[in-house]
């Protein structure tokens, strides 16, 4: 049984999500830039809904509405955001992205995404698990495919990815005229590899801001950069 993450301003109940909370996705709605002021904010694939709770305490938007696919993650997603100090600007729809991409007129001023990924290593046995961590069940070209009928004109588009798919997929990004504006790697520790890489785009090109992010300098010894990350959120920071 998974107990509850407390944050600061919310709890999330995660014992029904495959994938529970982690660092990519806390780091990711933490490190978005809220600097254009998005009226309304997609967050796709929203498992226990972390990020778009991350985007109601950061931001003054109005509608934050999420997509899952998986039927308790969908149910435990919705719970959550029911419990939240921000209940009346969350929503979470139960649908796949290609059907929500079929189904809404609207374009967002925000879109983030904390895709599934570790595609070519390993399967498991649990299904929801793998439906969660791998990308076959959310590929890449399905995010970005999403992105081109589904992003403003203005807006910004912000994932997280392994380090090792960053060309690639800013690669892809750019067969929708999607450029890179910011990009932040990070490591565990400073003599650890790159293993993420997030990445903000918009339609409009700009001088990349390439930044690198160190989490830890030794067991629970944090960096002063993750601490400034984090602070509003985790409890002990």
């Amino acid at each position: 049984m998974s107990k509850p993450f407390k944050f600061k301003e919310f709890t999330v109940n995660q014992d029904r999500c495959a994938m529970k909370i982690g660092t990519d996705g806390v780091l990711l709605g933490t490190w978005t830039s809220l600097k254009h002021n998005p009226f309304n904010v997609l967050d796709i694939g929203a498992g226990t809904g972390v990020l778009s709770l991350i985007m109601a305490q950061r931001s003054n938007a109005q509608q934050i509405e999420a997509i899952e696919i998986e039927d308790n993650a969908f149910e435990q997603c919705s719970e959550n955001f029911e419990n939240s100090p921000w209940n009346e600007r969350l929503f979470c729809y139960h649908a796949s992205l290609l059907e929500f991409v079929e189904e809404v007129e609207d374009t967002f001023d925000l879109i983030i995404c904390n895709p599934p990924f570790y595609s070519e290593d390993y399967k498991t046995e649990d299904k929801t698990r793998d439906l969660a961590r791998f990308n076959d069940a959310m590929p890449f070209r399905h995010i970005i495919y999403a992105v081109a009928h589904l992003l403003g004109q203005d807006g910004i588009f912000s994932t997280v990815i392994p380090k090792k798919e960053e060309s690639s997929f800013i690669e892809l990004a750019s067969s929708i005229g999607l450029s890179p504006k910011r990009i932040l790697h990070v490591k565990g520790h400073p003599e650890a590899e790159i293993k993420r890489s997030l990445i903000e785009f918009s339609y409009h090109e700009t001088a990349v801001k390439t930044s690198e992010l160190i989490i830890e300098t030794s067991r629970h010894n944090y960096t002063q950069d993750y601490i400034d990350l984090t602070k509003d959120f985790y409890l002990k920071m």
